[in-house]
């Protein structure tokens, strides 16, 4: 059974965020003193005397608003209130009773659900008096609580705790898959997010920046082979140009969003079709590559796009693949989050992206590959001196990270590491993730020098479909020494944590 829920609601600039990061015992909701920064409803866990739930924190709640924000928060403020199990509604001590409050408690008693009353910015019995006046609301209890100090948190928290249902929360051991919608403002993220949720979850205005808070929401869905998967997708703020930032809020918002792809498995990165890649995608799609993240490129307002014509989208892929050559190995999906023109296919290229980013190769297959690579193309020359690659193996996976053992680091130069790597992703599906590689050379005696010293014991590589635990060297013969000198290596690596089929 899920987690109870628990809404917090009241009028904007009351404290809610504040009181919000106390339940879920971290700063998880920018706090920032000016009403309105919590626009979007916010997402967290937490635990009061053993008792699991989940706290909602909303934004600010204006019965009677007539601006269009106002208005979307109220009714983001609602959706909450009709998908908690327990709501408590905060008043502002130091503004006094208004007539919203006295609207907002109306509609909250109707709800039949279990609701609690608090009265936040009471430091101390000095303020106790501002408590007096919203008796008049005719609530059975009020607690008067400071929730940026903590004063009478605790007893309001216990009286939560006595109305939360009691649940058996089992642990699940299903993977899920943490997928950041990520780009520049305005660029359609809190739109796709609503269309794959097939609900109004996130506030969407055509004003940039409404979304402030990086916000996660479970969905599933049941694949093409009918399992069932799992995500987390994590809607973001849209990362502007950092002269456009002025805002402390804004600049909170933009740590978030970075701290967002650090959390993300898969990113979906977000281009205006009608503005097309700009500097700051660019930004935005290196720093996804250098985190190591999955990546969809979705190319948004397909259908907004003029004078489309049959070659339009191999047009606008040869671009991008220029423009975003750090990221040349994402997908790229031209969508409408609007109108929900091939939405549809998103999840199964983040499913595929996943999937690949956790891609082990096993060391005896990688070496035959290198060996045949290598007889095909020549590596180069670096001070006269020709590359050698002994061995190779993957020391990592999330993203896929290979250790390649050779003579000469340097001789490895970035063209041939390209070369390398492309040939590796046409031989394995590495799509929609990154791929790195890197050359360590022998510490002391080379294993060249240790080859030339000692060949009278002579090893066959690898016989065709036998899995050896041992080494696999490349163009070389093998002595005792050079494998003693390997299982120094391999000790260092953590050779002992795959075995040959590349698996934990």
């Amino acid at each position: 059974m899920s987690k109870p829920i628990l809404a917090i609601v009241g009028r904007p600039n009351v404290g809610k965020s504040t009181l919000f990061n106390r339940l879920v015992g971290r700063r998880n909701a920018i706090v920032e003193d000016m009403p309105g920064v919590t626009r979007d409803r916010q997402y967290g866990e937490g635990e009061i005397l053993s008792k699991q739930f989940v706290a909602i924190d909303t934004g600010g709640f204006e019965p009677e608003s007539t601006d269009r924000l106002l208005t979307a928060m109220r009714e983001q403020a609602q959706i909450a209130i009709d998908e908690a199990d327990v709501i408590l509604v905060l008043f502002d001590g130091q503004a006094g009773l208004v007539p919203a409050d006295r609207e907002i408690t109306r509609m909250i008693t109707r709800s039949k659900k279990p609701v609690h009353f608090a009265v936040n910015k009471i430091d101390g019995v000095r303020h106790d008096p501002l408590v007096a006046e919203f008796w008049e609301l005719g609530v059975h209890m009020l607690w008067p609580i400071s929730a940026q100090h903590g004063g009478g948190v605790y007893d309001l928290f216990e009286a939560i705790a006595e109305d939360l249902p009691d649940v058996d929360v089992e642990d699940e051991d299903e993977e899920v898959t943490k997928v950041a919608v990520v780009g520049k403002p305005n660029a359609g993220k809190s739109t796709l997010l609503n269309k794959l949720l097939g609900e109004e979850r996130v506030l969407v205005s055509d004003i940039p920046g409404t979304t402030r808070d990086s916000i996660d929401t479970a969905l599933e869905r049941v694949d093409e082979e009918g399992l069932t998967r799992r995500y987390v997708v994590i809607d973001t703020a849209g990362v502007r140009r950092r002269k456009w930032v002025k805002t402390v809020v804004e600049k909170i918002s933009i740590v978030r969003t970075f701290k967002s792809i650090d959390r993300a498995d898969v990113c979906l990165l977000m281009i205006d079709a009608l503005e097309g890649v700009t500097d700051q995608d660019q930004k935005i799609a290196r720093l996804v590559a250098d985190k190591g993240r999955g990546c969809v490129v979705l190319v948004n307002k397909w259908d907004a796009l003029p004078e489309k014509d049959d070659r339009s989208f191999g047009t606008v892929v040869k671009d991008l693949k220029e423009q975003l050559n750090f990221i040349g190995w994402a997908p790229i999906l031209s969508i409408s989050a609007l109108t929900g023109q091939r939405t549809h296919k998103i999840l199964s290229l983040v499913d595929q992206a996943a999937s690949n980013r956790l891609r082990r190769i096993g060391t005896g297959e990688l070496n035959r590959f290198l060996s045949q690579v290598l007889q095909q193309h020549t590596p180069p020359v670096h001070r006269n001196r020709r590359l050698k690659v002994y061995y190779g193996t993957q020391v990592s996976a999330a993203p896929p990270v290979f250790v390649l053992w050779v003579n000469d680091s340097e001789a490895l130069s970035p063209s041939y590491q390209r070369f390398l790597l492309n040939r590796m992703r046409e031989h394995w599906d590495f799509e929609g993730t990154p791929v790195k590689l890197v050359a360590r050379v022998r510490k002391g005696k080379s294993v060249e020098e240790r080859l030339e010293a000692k060949a009278a014991k002579v090893r066959p590589e690898i016989v065709d479909g036998d899995a050896h635990d041992e080494p696999v060297w490349i163009g070389e013969e093998v002595d005792e020494d050079a494998e003693a000198a390997w299982q120094d290596d391999a000790a260092e690596i953590g050779w002992d944590e795959w075995d040959d089929e590349g698996e934990d």
